[in-house]
């Protein structure tokens, strides 16, 4: 049964990956409209993520933000058959700009490795492919649930050569191999780490779970730190790479100095483009003990 589940997942996926830029984004708006029509839970933890992130706007301004980034959050999930199927010289083709490369080189002249963090904002599958043209990488992955997903996910993620690493101990130390031998690490930065060796920090205002992970990374490679994101640019013109610094003191010892300096680092970028940014995501679930959880009212975590 799992199998033919994810036969039939990856001939969708196949199939979607046939669609023009164009076609595959007006079709993701729709079910990101469909979605907010509905009063789906997307929506409804879209509406709330919004509401702790920017509660000084306007009640108005806050539902056209959170049906824009339903829409956004659709043509996301319509491009990745595109990032996945297209060849890569047809995906790099749609970005037009890169904004920050000096960064890029500076850090890379140095001949550290690079740590690049990837929140979920733009099309970070984009970014991933564009990063692994360039450089030897690899990419921190959290599997599937199903064992068969999993070979195709590796293998179309890593067709220009990228290694897809398990968060695991065996994992965690060929990252930190490849840092010390000058390569490049990806890793999703806003997802709500599982485990008690993490440490709570503050985003947009609340205290949530955060991973220590990349301090760690740091403290034992030496390497340097930036955060990247593919800027969707509109009437489905293509991307443009962005680039910044982050925050100082991620490399701290102290684990609420660098997670307050990673989540700092996140939420400049998703200023930058809130509705680009996926807000259906329940990053503010785990917070400190005692505390109330946002998305189930009455409920203690």
């Amino acid at each position: 049964m799992a199998l033919s589940r994810i036969s039939i997942l990856t001939w969708i996926l196949k199939c979607a990956g046939k669609l023009p830029l164009s076609v595959a984004q007006a079709v993701g708006s729709f079910i990101g409209l469909l979605g907010w029509w509905c009063r789906s839970e997307s929506r409804r933890v879209t509406e709330i993520n919004l509401g702790i992130a920017f509660p000084s706007l306007p009640a108005e301004e806050r539902q056209r933000l959170a049906r824009a980034s339903m829409k956004q959050t659709g043509r996301t999930i319509m491009e990745i058959p595109l990032m996945w199927e297209w060849p890569v010289e047809r995906c790099l083709g749609l970005i037009r700009d890169i904004e920050g490369e000096e960064l890029l080189t500076r850090c890379r002249d140095d001949g550290k490795g690079l740590i690049l963090l990837a929140p979920h904002l733009g099309n970070w599958e984009l970014a991933g492919l564009y990063f692994s043209s360039r450089y030897k990488m690899a990419a921190l992955y959290s599997p599937p649930h199903y064992p068969e997903f999993e070979d195709y996910m590796i293998q179309v993620r890593g067709r220009l050569g990228s290694e897809l690493v398990r968060g695991d101990r065996r994992g965690l130390a060929r990252l930190i191999a490849l840092l010390r031998e000058g390569g490049v690490a990806g890793i999703l930065p806003d997802q709500s780490p599982r485990g008690k060796t993490n440490a709570y920090a503050p985003f947009f205002g609340m205290e949530v779970r955060t991973m220590t992970l990349v301090a760690k990374l740091l403290q034992k490679s030496g390497a340097s730190v930036l955060v990247t994101y593919a800027e969707r640019l509109p009437d489905a013109r293509g991307f443009k790479i962005v680039i910044r610094e982050c925050e100082p003191d991620m490399a701290d010892t102290d684990p609420v100095t660098a997670t307050t300096a990673l989540n700092a680092s996140v939420e400049h970028c998703v200023r930058e483009i809130p509705e680009q940014y996926q807000w259906e995501y329940k990053r503010m679930r785990h917070r400190p003990p005692g505390e109330m959880n946002p998305y189930k009212p009455g409920r203690i975590c």
